[in-house]
């Protein structure tokens, strides 16, 4: 018999499925880029900003129907923030529902919900003009479908589990993979 851990984890999976061979060669390029925080001049060196930590992703958008998560995104953050996790936004208009300003979009995710969560200037994070981090989260999972689609990335910078915009931050699903890559106790 299966804890509830063990079948959410089991369910949490069932979203992403991460070739082997994606998953092997993770560690070398996910987190190889320098990004500028939203609404700044501070440019993050991301390997150096989440070397050996776990990471949510989320592509976000400022106008969506699903902006709401930014709130569920910052209470999960905070509930798992002193056991290693990290939770990275990256805005992006490639479904035309971002701000065309980006002070805009700081007032978002900063005065309206609170976010203190990593948040980085808009990139592109699907097709052709993906940004490279967007592209490897796709060759190691899927790329996102629309906003507010969610990655669970290991230690060492693999794909563990993808969820799509539907799903929120806080389903036990997504909590489930965190846990996983944080090493299994639940949050207090």
């Amino acid at each position: 018999m299966l804890s509830p851990l063990s079948r959410a984890l089991c369910c949490a999976l069932s979203f992403a499925v991460v070739p082997a061979a994606a998953a092997q060669s993770a560690a070398g390029g996910l987190f190889d880029h320098q990004l500028r925080r939203l609404h700044a001049d501070e440019v993050v060196d991301l390997a150096v900003r989440y070397a050996g930590h776990p990471v949510l992703i989320v592509n976000t958008a400022s106008h969506c129907g699903y902006t709401g998560q930014f709130g569920e995104l910052e209470a999960v953050y905070r509930e798992y923030r002193e056991r290693g996790l990290k939770v990275a936004g990256f805005p992006s208009d490639d479904f035309r529902q971002e701000a065309r300003d980006e002070a805009e979009t700081a007032q978002v995710c900063f005065v309206n919900f609170g976010v203190t969560f990593d948040m980085y200037a808009p990139v592109a994070v699907r097709g052709d003009a993906a940004h490279p981090l967007f592209r490897e989260l796709a060759r190691q999972s899927e790329a996102p479908r629309w906003n507010f689609h969610k990655y669970v990335v290991d230690r060492n910078g693999r794909v563990v589990a993808a969820f799509p915009s539907r799903v929120k931050p806080d389903a036990p699903a997504v909590r489930a993979a965190i846990e996983a890559v944080l090493g299994g106790a639940p949050a207090r």
